[in-house]
This record gives C-alpha cells, structure tokens and sequence, in this order.
C-alpha cells in the first residue's frame, strides 16, 4: 500500500482512540529517513499505550507492521517506525518538550489541526 494512502487509516485508527493535537507532516524532501510524521498526544501512559496497540491492530489486516517499535511498555512517548511513515504517540510533557513540530517546522502539515504557535501548515 503506497504510504499516503495509508495515512487514513492511521489517522482513523488513532483517532477511534480519542488521540489528542493530531497532526501529520509531510517530510517528503526534507528528510532522508522517512516521508511522513503522524504526531498525536495521549492523556495518560495507557492511553498512550493503548493508541499505539490499537493502531498496530489496525493497520495488520491491511498488511501494515511497524518495522520497529520503542517505548510501547512505557507508555510516555511510543514510536511506531513503519519506514514510509512514523508514528509518535506522546504524553504531552514528553510533546512539549520535544516539540517535534518546531524541529520540522518547514514542513507541509497534510491533515489535523494547528502547530504549537497556532499557525496553519
């Protein structure tokens, strides 16, 4: 499945799990590593937790597996690596700190909401 038609059912999975701020940046252009980023943030280590099962769940009959997978057991701050597009799950002190968003701020924002300064993609 091409990556951007995957993208949907990302953001469809994640959202089913009531994720919070999402926000999808294409990376095309930008980064060698991957093409896009799907950022969302949970309200607590299980939700984080559970948006990340929920997605890999999601995604497997389509025949969509993350190639790597880190901090799913703690829950703060999930990175679901499937090469084309990577998914980070946040608890938000871990978002804010990060701030992934600013970093890749040339970015294009495809789908969900505002960057941190308010500001349109």
């Amino acid at each position: 499945m091409h990556p951007q038609a995957a993208l949907p059912l990302v953001t469809e999975a994640l959202l089913d799990r009531k994720a919070v701020d999402p926000l999808v940046l294409d990376l095309r252009g930008l980064s060698a590593a991957t093409d896009y980023f799907v950022i969302v943030s949970g309200t607590s280590d299980a939700h984080v937790r559970g948006m990340a099962d929920h997605l890999m769940t999601a995604l497997a009959p389509h025949g969509i597996a993350p190639h790597h997978v880190e901090g799913l057991a703690q829950g703060r701050w999930v990175l679901l690596d499937y090469v084309d597009f990577v998914v980070h799950v946040f608890h938000p002190e871990l978002r804010e700190f990060y701030q992934l968003e600013r970093l890749w701020g040339d970015a294009p924002v495809l789908a969900g909401g505002t960057r941190d300064d308010g500001s349109k993609g």
